[in-house]
């Protein structure tokens, strides 16, 4: 599923290496870290504006990995009609998120399926201290869940990445538009900046997928 740069592959030996001599140096801080910059401030506005929000355009099907992976842990996939679909964002919702993705990004190795468990795609937690990019956010949404914040609102998404490349990302849904968290970035930035190329998601009324048009974000067509 997750595209792994040639620069990404020298980080993770190297994070490798760091992570079997010594785990709790294993961390490195993400290329994409902006320290306290605007990508990591509260957003402020008062109401969402039409494009804030990424609508879904029909029905899809999850991936044969998705489903392998809700066999096992049923419970991690249910459909909980009594939650929220959305989160009401205020400072300290805010900055559970990003402190959540930025923890999870800094804990695990990443590493490709192929070179972790010897398959093409596996959906797991990466409970060894390492995974690919929907084991990652598998685990931000665990987090988040535990503390508090609604399944139904954290919806794992499958994005084409800015090389072209199948990518899982977490898709925090709020009243302030849809934030996505990222293997790639610590920042959380809206949907419409990560110049991804949205493809599908889990459904926020029900435990099917939908299909996203493979919409582009703003971002990627404005540069075309």
């Amino acid at each position: 599923m997750c595209g792994i740069t040639f620069r990404d592959s020298r980080r993770r030996s190297k994070r490798l290496r760091g992570f079997f001599a010594s785990a709790g140096l294993a961390a490195l801080v993400l290329s994409g870290t902006a320290g306290a910059g605007s990508a990591f401030d509260f957003p402020h506005f008062a109401t969402r504006a039409s494009g804030d929000t990424l609508f879904a355009v029909g029905a899809a099907g999850p991936t044969p990995a998705w489903i392998v992976f809700c066999a096992q842990l049923p419970r991690e996939c249910a459909y909980n009609p009594s939650e929220p679909d959305t989160i009401v964002l205020d400072q300290a919702t805010w900055k559970l998120i990003v402190d959540v993705n930025e923890q999870v990004n800094r804990e695990i190795v990443p590493v490709t399926d192929q070179d972790h468990w010897g398959v093409a795609d596996r959906w797991d937690y990466p409970d060894d201290g390492m995974g690919d990019c929907e084991d990652i956010q598998l685990l931000k949404r665990r987090r988040l869940t535990q503390a508090g914040l609604p399944q139904r609102a954290l919806r794992m998404t499958v994005v084409i990445d800015e090389l072209g490349a199948g990518h899982a990302v977490l898709m925090a849904r709020t009243d302030r538009g849809d934030y996505i968290l990222d293997n790639k970035r610590n920042a959380v930035l809206p949907w419409q900046q990560t110049g991804y190329r949205y493809v599908k998601r889990e459904g926020s009324d029900s435990a099917d997928w939908v299909w996203l048009g493979n919409q582009a974000a703003p971002v990627v067509t404005a540069t075309k």
